[in-house]
């Protein structure tokens, strides 16, 4: 008998938990934002592209000037070469192959602060995305939001949402 007992609450028990679990499963509620949506289309984004455009313009006109300039006198040099004595000839190429490595050595340092500095600003929107989506989250109480996803249903895209909040909100 006390093992009967024990089936008959467990089954009842077991049935509480099972009818529980879908009541608690339809209150769930996930949304989606999609980060690169943010980074291309909010104010604050299109703001810091505007800042690095300017801050790296100059620098990027004189590596395009350099690397022109560099291959005008590749051109020259081609065009020169079989008039050159030998001694001349050896001469240019020395010196083509001494701007060429200041050259890419110059464009190596331009984008390695590009990059770095594009982190900056990225990392600041990111960080100004996050915490709207974390207010877009406790206001309409989500249980969870997710970034980054394989497929997501539009009807869980809440991007439009958090982009909305975030050009509305001050810096």
């Amino acid at each position: 008998m006390k093992k009967t007992t024990i089936k008959v609450t467990s089954a009842i028990a077991l049935a509480a938990m099972l009818a529980w679990v879908p009541a608690q499963a339809q209150s769930f509620k996930a949304g989606f934002v999609n980060t690169d949506r943010i980074l291309r289309d909010a104010n604050m984004a299109k703001s810091a592209q505007q800042r690095l455009e300017q801050e790296f313009a100059r620098r990027e006109k004189e590596m395009v000037d350099m690397g022109n300039s560099l291959q005008s006198a590749s051109e020259r040099f081609e065009r020169e070469a079989p008039t050159l004595s030998d001694s001349q000839r050896t001469q240019r190429q020395r010196q083509l192959m001494d701007q060429d490595r200041e050259f890419q050595r110059k464009r190596r340092e331009f984008q390695e602060d590009l990059a770095a500095r594009k982190t900056e600003e990225l990392s600041q929107v990111l960080e100004r995305a996050n915490a709207v989506v974390q207010q877009v989250a406790e206001s309409e109480k989500y249980d969870v939001i997710l970034q980054e996803a394989v497929w997501i249903n539009p009807d869980y895209d809440i991007t439009d949402k958090v982009i909305k909040a975030l050009n509305a909100s001050k810096r």
